[in-house]
């Protein structure tokens, strides 16, 4: 395999791996923030994570599909390193994503402590409030109804 090849199946795996990582988050969009996250961050390091596969041509590949293929089809004795990668990468960056929810959390709570948060909808009037509300404007509208059946309106 040339360096041409070996860069163009890297573009095209890329490629296809961002698609994949695109329907993924479409996918867990619905689903809790706190359980969404972390799903996401696994599939990032599934995905994008690399493996040597020739030391002396510093070849790389994805580390799950050597990992299969060195499981399915007995080819080569390289899946203890892709899964040892596979986990140290998945190690780094569910560190890195603690650092980021620790400094996330401090943050997000100081700015629904400045903007309000959901206290703020507390001036706002209940159903039950709003339905008496029309109650006595029904009987307002009815005061103000003269014999003809004519309603003049407020100045």
């Amino acid at each position: 395999m040339s360096d041409n090849d070996y860069l163009l199946a890297w573009g095209a795996y890329l490629i296809a791996a961002f698609g994949c990582l695109l329907v993924w988050f479409r996918l867990t969009s619905w689903m809790w923030r706190y359980l969404r996250e972390p799903l996401r961050v696994l599939v990032l390091v599934l995905l994008f994570s690399p493996t040597i596969v020739d030391p002396t041509k510093e070849q790389f590949a994805p580390s799950v599909a050597i990992t299969a293929m060195d499981l399915l089809l007995d080819v080569g004795n390289n899946a203890w390193r892709a899964v040892a990668d596979l986990s140290m990468y998945g190690l780094i960056v569910f560190a890195l994503y603690l650092l980021f929810v620790a400094i996330r959390w401090p943050v997000e709570r100081w700015w629904k402590g400045r903007s309000g948060g959901p206290a703020s909808g507390a001036n706002e009037p209940t159903l039950r409030e709003m339905m008496d509300d029309d109650d006595e404007q029904a009987e307002r509208y009815d005061s103000r109804r003269d014999r003809n059946g004519r309603v003049e309106p407020r100045l």
